[in-house]
């Protein structure tokens, strides 16, 4: 089934290595056919994010034979339906939807993209196509981050790269559930900002006080649980700060090194570290449960979870983007938007 004249071959982006954005190229390529339970969709816009540049790199939690299109998220209509799609296929045809990756195929940089017709998630009338399209990724995973801390009894939590639009969403949705988020950054101008748009506590990690400034702060508030989205030896810093019995959940590794941590503190102080991500929280959930994750989410796009937008960019101008965006990940976000 159609509902658009759809073209026999389309503009996309391949990854022909995993070697960061200097093996990304431009292609003309056919336009898949949804197959079984899949549905095809035009992309409007998708967004750079951390994961990708982590898929990039080869260092995400999955690799695909390559070439491959990369891409995590984005948003378009669906202009066609596969076999077995059922009532759900019939329903979304001719629907504008925010759409995610398979584990198998390729992503949504390019201007048509298959996938599975539960990974085509109906966008609401008041959500636009580039909202829609960073409505997934960074909006549930704050969602799941705070609903976390929530149901453990945290009234006052940590959460690094506090600058990035997933802290800031962290920051917004804790304050709708009547949450603390402590922030961290890694510049001053960044205390600054988040300051100003409501962040009561942020620490400057660059200061050369700032672990002192950490376990004042953690030890006066009782803070028991850190959000951490960098890696490396800033899990053990958070660690070394809180009060015995504490846990730093890592959702991220933006400093691409390993997790450090001192086995005193997990042994004599009963801390943990542990890790998230976001497909299995999602897949521990039933049917009615995603539904009403999703449509909250939803609600909370133009206030808590909206996202800023720093610049777009066409297809054609890829490489270019993932560079602005590694130069800059904070300041609104990166898009590639195949109409452009």
């Amino acid at each position: 089934m159609t509902s658009t004249p759809i073209p026999e071959q389309m503009t996309a982006v391949i990854l022909d290595s995993y070697n960061g954005a200097d093996a990304l190229r431009v292609v003309q390529r056919p336009v898949p056919r949804p197959g079984p339970n899949e549905v095809l969709v035009k992309i409007a816009a998708s967004p750079i994010n951390p994961s990708d540049l982590m898929f990039l790199q080869g260092l995400y939690g999955f690799k695909k034979p390559t070439p491959t299109v990369p891409g995590f998220e984005g948003s378009g209509t669906v202009v066609a339906v596969g076999s077995s799609t059922g009532l759900m296929g019939r329903y979304l045809a001719g629907k504008r939807v925010a759409c995610v990756t398979q584990q198998k195929g390729d992503g949504v940089w390019a201007e048509y993209t298959t996938t599975m017709v539960n990974f085509a998630l109906p966008l609401d009338d008041a959500v636009s196509m580039e909202q829609g399209a960073m409505s997934v990724v960074n909006p549930l995973t704050a969602v799941a981050l705070i609903d976390l801390a929530k149901k453990a009894g945290h009234k006052t939590v940590i959460n690094t790269a506090a600058a990035s639009a997933l802290g800031l969403m962290m920051h917004r949705l804790g304050q709708q559930e009547g949450m603390e988020v402590v922030g961290i950054v890694r510049r001053a101008e960044q205390v600054v900002d988040l300051k100003q748009q409501g962040v009561a506590h942020v620490l400057n990690s660059s200061d050369p006080d700032f672990n002192q400034q950490l376990r004042d702060l953690c030890h006066q508030q009782n803070i028991r649980l850190a959000f951490d989205a960098v890696a490396g030896d800033l899990p053990q810093l958070l660690l070394a700060a809180m009060p015995a019995h504490s846990r730093v959940t890592v959702y991220g590794g933006l400093s691409q090194q390993p997790v450090q941590v001192n086995i005193a503190s997990l042994i004599f102080e009963d801390k943990v570290v542990d890790g998230f991500w976001l497909g299995p929280w999602v897949g521990q959930k039933n049917l009615l449960q995603n539904f009403l994750i999703w449509r909250r989410a939803q609600k909370l796009m133009r206030s808590a979870l909206k996202t800023e937008i720093r610049s777009r960019y066409p297809l054609s101008q890829a490489q270019q983007a993932v560079h602005d965006y590694e130069s800059q990940m904070t300041g609104g976000k990166v898009l590639l938007a195949p109409g452009m």
